[in-house]
């Protein structure tokens, strides 16, 4: 695994009390490696009206782990698949774009904390019934605690 793309969830994640332990031993994990975190111009906008704690753990993250990437006129073509096949309702733009970009760039993994419209075995059999319709790749996509060995953490 090189490129993980990071939805906005996960960014936040770190400051919610269910999730801050599993994300808190991902980015640990990828500060600790060369990997890659796809971090796209959807999350940073959705992060704009975010608490200034998640702003500055953004910016805190090594620039050797993060790559900033932007959404396409084929990224949005392929969100529009999505919705088309309705793998989500219309007010789930922005969650398809996450996937769009990710399945675009070729991500080896895409992880979020959103159980309702991304971590959610329906919308990514869906999702990726859209992908290979359209000739890309399947994408995988995991919530953060089940990308590594997190060896002593249960």
């Amino acid at each position: 695994m090189k490129t993980i793309y990071v939805d906005t969830s996960v960014f936040g994640g770190k400051f919610d009390s269910e999730f801050e332990l599993w994300t808190e031993l991902f980015f640990n994990e990828v500060f600790d490696s060369d990997m890659k975190l796809l971090y796209s111009d959807v999350a940073e906008e959705e992060l704009r009206d975010s608490p200034q704690k998640v702003k500055d753990f953004v910016d805190s993250i090594p620039i050797k782990n993060i790559q900033r990437v932007e959404l396409d006129e084929e990224a949005i073509l392929l969100a529009e698949k999505y919705l088309k096949e309705r793998v989500v309702g219309k007010s789930n733009r922005t969650d398809c774009y996450h996937i769009a970009i990710a399945t675009i760039l070729k991500a080896d993994i895409l992880v979020s904390w959103n159980f309702k419209h991304i971590v959610n075995i329906q919308r990514i059999h869906g999702y990726n019934a859209v992908n290979l319709m359209s000739g890309y790749q399947i994408i995988e996509i995991r919530n953060p605690r089940e990308i590594f060995n997190y060896e002593d953490h249960d």
